[in-house]
């Protein structure tokens, strides 16, 4: 048996990556980290995968961080605190930045930094059973670290409820509050992903890389004022156009025939 706290899978150009610590709930710590962040940096980087799917093994998502992790950290210095953090913040980073589609599912619970991993990903899909929390607070801590990816996700507004309160709440608040893109009934989340999965592969794999690049940089406020945004854009949609895919795409279109990526 592997010692591996992932297992990751590959159907033609689909990779699950699953958090295999079912026992505790996924609960991670700094070997799922370094497994994590080690496998995202591969996937940068892989060609045939054309979309990544993030989900945790058994009854639950991930119940955040291992008590044991948390209690040798205690027990740690600044520093060794401070190098800890930084790898969690690089495997979000790497997770974040990843040019394919990444799809969060998620079932039972999704604790503290397991919100963090959802809110890193680029769609997420819950099961109508799942519980979320950031509850570091009441732990006496802060979810500083993933901060920057669940504000994004769900804004300064609901933030300051949920980092101050650390309550839990169900998958369809977490929908409304931005979160969680759809929930379903737990019995048909598989379903629904495969669902998923099929629109994800309708798409131009090179547009949807381009996609994401965009909304960053749009996000990012990279440019200072819209004359640059506009050129920033302007410049993207003719050098797309201009691409294998695009001509490729378009071409389809119009000869009314299937594009040679679904084929």
């Amino acid at each position: 048996m592997s010692d591996s706290p992932l297992q990751i899978t590959r159907e033609d150009s689909v990779v699950t990556v699953a958090l295999d610590r079912p026992r505790v709930h996924n609960a991670f710590d700094e070997h799922t980290i370094a497994a994590l962040s080690e496998t995202f940096a591969s996937l940068a980087g892989d060609a045939e995968a054309r979309v990544i799917v993030l989900r945790g093994k058994g009854r639950s998502f991930s119940a955040g961080g291992d008590a044991n992790w948390m209690k040798r950290m205690a027990a740690a210095d600044a520093q060794a605190n401070r190098d800890d953090a930084l790898a969690l913040a690089q495997m979000l980073r790497r997770l974040a930045d990843l040019p394919q589609p990444v799809v969060a599912r998620v079932h039972g619970y999704a604790y503290g930094g397991a919100v963090g991993l959802a809110s890193a990903c680029d769609i997420v899909l819950a099961a109508d059973d799942a519980r979320f929390a950031l509850s570091e607070v009441r732990l006496g801590l802060v979810p500083a670290v993933i901060s920057p990816f669940v504000v994004e996700a769900i804004g300064a507004r609901q933030a300051h409820r949920y980092f101050l309160t650390g309550e839990s709440f169900d998958a369809a608040t977490a929908q409304r509050i931005g979160l969680v893109h759809e929930v379903v009934p737990a019995p048909v989340l598989d379903a629904r992903l495969e669902q998923l999965l099929r629109e994800l592969a309708q798409a131009g794999p090179a547009a949807q890389r381009e996609a994401k690049t965009l909304i960053n940089t749009l996000a990012s406020g990279t440019h200072a004022d819209a004359k640059e945004t506009d050129a920033y854009t302007a410049d993207l949609i003719a050098r797309v156009r201009d691409s294998a895919e695009g001509r490729e795409g378009i071409g389809a279109f119009l000869d009314k025939r299937t594009p040679a990526w679904r084929s």
